[in-house]
């Protein structure tokens, strides 16, 4: 009976061998996986750093955005086309608003030729200023006409917005391009073919900045728009999240910004985890706002309802 007894012990303590041989087994299968993902990562993330550095040399710019006080800010979002060692007038300005307890994404689009006064340097449509003096002049351009606080700025080149797209949808974003688009191959660099489709980066750029219709800039401000919810929704997929590292990458190296790097991942990651609402939109000026009025030493700029403009703005941005 006490051999019996032994024999018995002694096969339950080579299980329990067996037990804690396999969990140190399975527990170091799980250690090297998620050491081999995290330098995977890793190497991601700093191949596409690098390339866009490489192609993207960094400029620093002076910017006296307002303090951040709460738990929403402002964000001076800018295209630039700069394509020589003088910089360019930007055609794409947008203020872009995060409240960050509401999770309320907001987008601001104005209308690259409002006339507006340009602090010091008299009137002028509205994307000079970025030219005249780098994102500060058109903070502060921004803040004296339209009475909002920016509190950062961030300026995306077109060839890093071309490895973004193609980053977050290999397989395109659809988009309806229009009968106008294809033939304007030229301006745009590239041929679009007419029909609704998927759209690599090389041809979303195009999508967005063509302007050669009857809507003009109106056309290409909600087109951006329309992009920027695509884009949105298409890191919140599955798929996507795999590829946050090269994304982060390519947004480290192509972007030109100072938001401060916290402020970045609490928002890319309310984006990702899909806790943000919908996007909402506005463009300035508003229909029935302006008018076409050509001026001396300027050419056609739109002659704008400041007050009613600065007005709707301000309620726009408002997160009461």
């Amino acid at each position: 009976m006490t051999e019996t007894n032994d024999k018995g012990l002694e096969n339950r303590r080579i299980k329990r061998k067996r037990k804690r041989k396999k969990r140190r087994r399975l527990l170091l299968i799980f250690l090297l996986l998620v050491i081999g993902i995290g330098a995977y990562s890793i190497f991601q993330w700093y191949q596409a750093k690098s390339t866009a550095e490489e192609k993207n040399p960094k400029e620093e710019f002076e910017f006296h955005g307002a303090e951040e006080t709460a738990d929403n800010f402002n964000v001076l979002l800018l295209g630039d086309d700069s394509r020589s060692d003088e910089r360019a007038r930007t055609d794409t300005i947008m203020v872009a608003h995060y409240d960050s307890s509401a999770k309320r994404p907001k987008i601001v689009s104005i209308m690259r030729d409002t006339y507006v006064e340009i602090p010091g340097h008299g009137y002028n449509k509205i994307n000079a200023a970025y030219s005249i003096g780098g994102p500060d002049l058109l903070r502060e351009t921004i803040s004296q006409n339209f009475g909002i606080d920016l509190h950062y700025y961030a300026i995306v080149g077109f060839e890093g917005f071309v490895d973004v797209v193609d980053t977050i949808a290999p397989n395109g974003i659809e988009a309806t391009v229009t009968p106008e688009m294809t033939q304007d191959k030229k301006a745009l660099g590239v041929q679009l073919q007419e029909g609704t489709q998927k759209l690599n980066g090389e041809e979303l750029l195009a999508y967005a900045r063509f302007r050669h219709d009857n809507q003009n800039d109106f056309g290409r401000v909600q087109r951006q728009q329309e992009v920027i919810q695509k884009l949105t929704e298409k890191v919140k997929s599955v798929s996507t999240v795999t590829k946050l590292p090269e994304l982060i990458g390519y947004a480290q190296g192509y972007v030109d910004t100072n938001v401060r790097t916290g402020l970045l991942t609490s928002m890319a990651k309310d984006v990702v985890l899909g806790n943000t609402k919908e996007f909402e939109t506005l463009r300035i000026p508003e229909d029935g706002t302006y008018q076409d009025v050509r001026y001396e030493n300027v050419g056609l700029a739109l002659s704008i309802d400041l007050e009613q403009n600065a007005a709707l703005m301000q309620d726009f941005l408002s997160d009461e």
